[in-house]
C-alpha cells in the first residue's frame, strides 16, 4: 500500500467533491471514509486508476451520508446524480483548495491547521502532535475552520501572498515528533508551484530549500544551537542549495520581485560563501535594502543591522540598530553582538543575559545564556 500515494490524492479528490457540490466539512469527511475504504480494499485488489477510484468511492460516501441525515435532504435535491467515470480536473481545483484553507478569514493557526489535514493529508493526531497541543483542542481547531470555509464560494479567487504565508508558518515550525512540518511544507510548496506559474511560489520554494540545506549544521550532538557562522558548512546539502539557487535564478528573471525571492537571495548568498569570511555582506545589506523596500518590516531592518555590522563594522551596525524599537524580539541579542564586535563585552554580556531572559524557546535561550556566560568568563 502506498500511503504516500493516498496523502499526495487527498487534496485533488477533496476539491473534485467541493467542485461538485459539498460543503467543505462534508467533502473532507467524505474524502477521509473512501481513504480508509482504499486502505482496506486496495492490497487485495489495486485499482488502475486511483484518482478515479477515489473520487467515485468519496462521492458515493458523500452522497450516501447526506441521503441519511434529514437535516440535509434540501441539499441532496441540489446534488446531481452520480457522475460518469471519467477524467476529473485536479490543478486547478487543488489549487483553490489551497486558497480556500488560507481564507482570510482564518486565523493563522486555524489556516495551517487546515492546510496540514485537507491538502497534505495529515491525520488530526498528527498535527497535534507536531504543535505540541492535545489531540482534542486540534480536532476543535480543524473543526471550527472547516465550518468556516464551508460558507466560502468554492470559485472565488484566492489569494496567492496568503497562501504563501501559511506555508511559510508550517516550515517555521521545523521539526517536531514524527512530523517533519519543514519538509511537509517543501512538498506542499512544490505541488503549489507545479499548480501556479507564479514566481513568488517559487522565491519560496528556494527560500525552504536553501534554509533546510543547512539543517543538519544548525545543531551540536548535545542539541544545542550553532549560529551560522560556525556551522560546518561540510554538512550543508549541496543537492538542495543547487536546486534552490537555480529556481531562484529563474524566478528573478522574470523580473516581478517579491520578498520571498529577496529573502531567497540573501540566502543564496550564506549558501554560496565557501567559509563564513568569504560571504558577500555588502550584497546582502544591498538585498536587505530591496526587503525592506517590499515590506517596511522592522524584523528586517533589525536583520539589516547585522548585516551593515559585517559589511560596515560594528559601529556601523550599531547606528543603524538606534533607529529601532528595543522591545522587537532578538533586538537585545543583535545588540550584543554588535557590541562585543566592537569590543564592549561588559555591555555585551549584560544584553546577551536579557536577550536570554527574552527568549522564545528553550534552545534559544541556552545558547544566548551560554553566550552571556562566556563574555563574563573572559572579563574576570
Amino acid at each position: 500500500m502506498d500511503e504516500a500515494l493516498l496523502r499526495s490524492l487527498t487534496p485533488t479528490v477533496l476539491a473534485v467533491l467541493v467542485r461538485r457540490g459539498a460543503d467543505f466539512a462534508a467533502a473532507e469527511d467524505a474524502v477521509q471514509d473512501a481513504l480508509v475504504e482504499a486502505l482496506r480494499v486496495w492490497p487485495a485488489d489495486p485499482p488502475r486508476d486511483a484518482k478515479g477510484w477515489l473520487v467515485t468511492a468519496a462521492w458515493r460516501k458523500f452522497l450516501d451520508a447526506t441521503r441519511a441525515d434529514a437535516a440535509r435532504r434540501r441539499r441532496e435535491a441540489r446534488v446531481d446524480e452520480e457522475p460518469e467515470p471519467g477524467p476529473t480536473p485536479a490543478v486547478d481545483d487543488t489549487l483553490q483548495l489551497y486558497f480556500l484553507c488560507a481564507h482570510p478569514s482564518l486565523t493563522p493557526s486555524s489556516a495551517v491547521a487546515l492546510t496540514l489535514r485537507a491538502v497534505g493529508g495529515l491525520t488530526t493526531r498528527q498535527i497535534a502532535h507536531a504543535y505540541l497541543v492535545p489531540e482534542a483542542t486540534m480536532a476543535q481547531r480543524i473543526s471550527r475552520a472547516k465550518r468556516i470555509v464551508s460558507t466560502v464560494r468554492f470559485d472565488q479567487p484566492g489569494d496567492v501572498a496568503t497562501v504563501l504565508r501559511v506555508l511559510y508558518l508550517v516550515f517555521n515550525e521545523g521539526y517536531s515528533g514524527d512530523v517533519d512540518l519543514a519538509a511537509e511544507a517543501i512538498r506542499l510548496t512544490r505541488q503549489l508551484a507545479a499548480a501556479i506559474d507564479h514566481p513568488e511560489v517559487a522565491g519560496l520554494l528556494a527560500l525552504m530549500l536553501l534554509h533546510h540545506a543547512r539543517r543538519a549544521s544548525r545543531t551540536a550532538p548535545d542539541g544545542s544551537l550553532v549560529p551560522l557562522a560556525a556551522q560546518d558548512r561540510s554538512r550543508w546539502d549541496t543537492t538542495s542549495i543547487a536546486e534552490g539557487i537555480g529556481i531562484l535564478q529563474a524566478a528573478l528573471a522574470r523580473d516581478r520581485l517579491g520578498e520571498f525571492q529577496a529573502q531567497a537571495a540573501i540566502a543564496a548568498l550564506h549558501a554560496d560563501a565557501l567559509t563564513a569570511e568569504e560571504t558577500d555582506w555588502v550584497q546582502i545589506v544591498e538585498w536587505y535594502d530591496e526587503l525592506a523596500r517590499l515590506t517596511d518590516s522592522p524584523v528586517v531592518r533589525l536583520n539589516r543591522a547585522v548585516a551593515v555590522g559585517e559589511a560596515d563594522g560594528p559601529r556601523a551596525g550599531l547606528a543603524a540598530l538606534a533607529a529601532l524599537d528595543d522591545s522587537l524580539p532578538r533586538h537585545a541579542a543583535v545588540a550584543a553582538h554588535l557590541h562585543e564586535r566592537d569590543g564592549d563585552l561588559d555591555t555585551a554580556a549584560r544584553l546577551y543575559a536579557e536577550a536570554a531572559r527574552k527568549a522564545p524557546n528553550l534552545a534559544e535561550r541556552d545558547h544566548l545564556t551560554r553566550q552571556a556566560a562566556r563574555l563574563n568568563a573572559r572579563r574576570r
